[in-house]
């Protein structure tokens, strides 16, 4: 699994790029950490003159993250003259001011520079000194440009991986990969005002029923005001669904308009023998989605349904297989049904009816024609021996 922002499953970005010169680096540390820097930025060409702790350097690769890239390609010199020997364009990167007459430019303004001079095949390096004191003034002196950053004048030192990283990000920035990685996704598209209409009726409706608006005379204000709410955060049509679903269960409760509560079990197979022996559990055709039958199914469990679902969510053999509670598959609502294993599971009551019994193996064709295989399990069995049935239930579909 990725980390936090590395994929190596993307591509790695290889491109034309200025070289990083670092001279006499002290820690191993700062190595790995300028590695890691160069590898968010695009940049891919160490160069490393007599790096104190000597190389290659265990603590460097450590610190690199995943650059490892970088330091398996760097390259050791004994002088910065040999380091940018290749080099027709070198910008020295200093804090400190070395009374030279140079040309000072932000990272900003070399990245503008140096852009060009890439472009056309020439090698560009960017030098970095030592972590104490930086670069002497001879090292300065073979720079055609010096390159420093507006910081703090009481503390203007930057840790050397920090320094780079800024270069690296102005450079990454006007090189044409410089673009945001990602976006903000619009999951849905603005509400009309016919559907935000409807919303606020619906609340305006709920809110007089408790007496939200007093005094009478400010009704109006009042109403203004909530509508002004809700028009300036720029709903969605998904974020009005959500809202009418907060004003219905704020209102109505959990479980909907029947405030009376849930059935008994005796109550709720009853329920079911009904929706069978009258065809209701049938969507008119595969393209009309059934709703609010599940959720009715859901809500009303038979004491077998909730035995058998409490045995599914408690036995770790069961966890992953992707088990729901009256799902429709289709035309059809089974009691449980899991989608991975195109497995579906229903509980035959003790006493059903001829009608019940047809349409249950009405059910059972379809899904096979369809590659599900039916279960059915005898609901009493559940209520008697509900562990007996689990066992039997991994022996038909199989050990995870």
């Amino acid at each position: 699994m990725p980390g936090a922002g590395t994929d190596k499953t993307k591509r790695w970005i290889e491109q034309p790029a200025p070289v990083v010169v670092l001279v006499e680096p002290q820690l191993g540390e700062n190595i790995g950490a300028a590695a890691r820097a160069m590898a968010n930025f695009g940049l891919s060409r160490l160069r490393l003159v007599k790096p104190v702790q000597g190389w290659p350097n265990e603590r460097a690769r450590v610190m690199a993250a995943g650059a490892d890239r970088v330091l398996e390609g760097a390259t050791l010199h004994d002088s910065l003259e040999d380091a940018i020997a290749d080099c027709s364009f070198v910008l020295a990167a200093t804090a400190r001011h070395h009374d030279q007459a140079k040309p000072v430019i932000s990272a900003e303004q070399a990245a503008t520079e140096v852009r060009p001079r890439i472009a056309s095949g020439e090698t560009v390096a960017l030098v970095f000194g030592r972590e104490r004191n930086g670069l002497e003034n001879h090292e300065v002196g073979m720079a055609d440009r010096i390159l420093t950053l507006p910081v703090n004048p009481a503390f203007a030192s930057l840790n050397l991986a920090q320094a780079v990283i800024i270069v690296g990000y102005e450079w990454f920035k006007q090189s044409g990969e410089g673009n945001m990685p990602f976006a903000t996704a619009e999951r849905s598209p603005p509400v009309a005002k016919q559907q935000l209409e409807a919303f606020f009726t619906d609340l305006e409706r709920e809110l007089e029923k408790v007496e939200f608006f007093r005094p009478p005379e400010k009704r109006g204000v009042m109403q203004v005001n909530l509508r002004n709410i809700f028009q300036r955060i720029a709903p969605t049509k998904q974020d009005i669904r959500t809202l009418h679903g907060v004003v219905t269960a704020l209102t109505q409760g959990r479980k909907g308009p029947a405030r009376g509560g849930t059935f008994d079990s005796e109550q709720a197979q009853t329920l079911r023998n009904l929706l069978a022996e009258h065809g209701a559990s049938r969507a008119p055709s595969e393209r009309t989605p059934l709703r609010g039958l599940p959720r009715l199914l859901r809500r009303n469990p038979t004491e077998a349904e909730r035995l058998l679902w409490q045995g599914l969510v408690n036995d770790r053999r069961f966890a992953g297989r992707g088990f729901k509670r009256q799902v429709p598959i289709g035309l059809h609502v089974s009691d449980f049904v899991s989608f991975p294993l195109k497995c579906a599971v229903d509980l035959v009551p003790a006493q059903e009816a001829e009608a019940a019994a047809q349409a249950r193996a009405d059910k059972k064709t379809w899904l096979a024609e369809r590659g599900y295989r039916l279960i059915e399990i005898a609901a009493p069995d559940v209520e008697k021996d509900v562990t007996a049935v689990l066992e039997k239930l991994v022996a038909e579909i199989g050990e995870p």
